[in-house]
């Protein structure tokens, strides 16, 4: 009885072994969307007033775990019983993260007018107020569910890709650890950062000079913090697709060797992206033409 008992606590310690194993290589590789993920959010859930921007958060959070529940099973359907799918998708979701970093750097350094842009509306009432936080959840919901749909395939792609292929629930164990990381560790951050100002203000008016000094400093940070954050995930959206295009295309595994690996896979990533940005906007100009 005892010597069974110690055999599953054996199988139990090496299970989570390969778990932790496989988590810190999936999170190594996930880390780059996550780094995107906290800078849109960190985005998305500021500029609003002080005494709703946690509600606000707390909404988004709790749509971004609705969103794990609906994709993390359908992933796990899809790898079993349509396993190549997972590298279609894999594959789309880099052409995706390398055109939107692209993107990034196109509209910054040609920025985009929108003349169409609704005015800003002064001396909103309650109403309207409520009405435009519910409209800024449900897009930031929906920008969590695709980054989220990448993050998942990413980390499953990742598992299934190493030389011995873990098992179902070790999979199923590390892919929904990475999910519960994002949203937890990503929010969790974002509620701090979109806070750093208010904390910032009451330093401020503290009498002790040093208190002062901090305050104003994480008043004046906030904006840069974002920005930063902003270009952080531009690099890293490029980093990551480049990545998934070196070691899943045969073709492209000695791209560059002369380079630091990150060097070719920034290279791959904006190549694959100017392409997908080309593609795009011929889409869009033709498309407004036949219009």
């Amino acid at each position: 009885m005892a010597s069974g008992i110690f055999l599953i606590l054996d199988d139990i310690a090496a299970l989570m072994d390969d778990v932790v194993v496989m988590s810190k290589i999936a999170t190594k590789k996930t880390a780059g969307i996550l780094g995107d993920d906290l800078a849109v959010n960190a985005e998305k859930a500021s500029g609003f007033v002080s005494s709703r921007e946690i509600p606000v958060l707390w909404a988004i959070t709790k749509g971004s775990f609705l969103n794990k529940l609906i994709i993390l099973p359908l992933a796990f359907v899809l790898s079993y019983f349509v396993p190549v799918s997972i590298t279609i998708i894999l594959f789309l979701g880099a052409v995706y993260l390398a055109y939107e970093g692209v993107e990034k750097i196109y509209e910054y350094f040609v920025p985009h007018h929108h003349s169409a842009e609704k005015p800003v509306i002064q001396n909103l009432t309650e109403i309207e107020i409520l009405a435009e936080e519910k409209n800024k959840i449900k897009s930031a919901v929906i920008t969590d569910f695709i980054l989220s749909i990448e993050i998942i395939i990413i980390a499953l792609g990742t598992v299934q890709d190493q030389k011995k292929l873990p098992s179902l629930e070790i999979q199923v164990i590390v892919v929904s650890f990475i999910a519960i990381l994002a949203t937890v560790g990503v929010y969790g951050i974002v509620a701090i950062i979109v806070r750093m100002d208010d904390f910032g203000f009451i330093l401020s008016k503290k009498q002790n000079s040093t208190s002062k000094f901090i305050g104003n400093l994480l008043i004046q940070a906030l904006p840069k913090v974002i920005q930063s954050l902003a270009f952080i995930g531009t690099i890293a959206l490029l980093l990551v697709s480049g990545g998934i295009f070196k070691h899943n295309i045969p073709y492209l595994h000695h791209f560059l060797d002369n380079l630091p690996s990150v060097a070719s896979e920034f290279v791959l990533g904006l190549i694959f992206g100017v392409i997908a940005l080309i593609g795009v906007s011929s889409f869009k100009f033709f498309a407004k033409k036949i219009k």
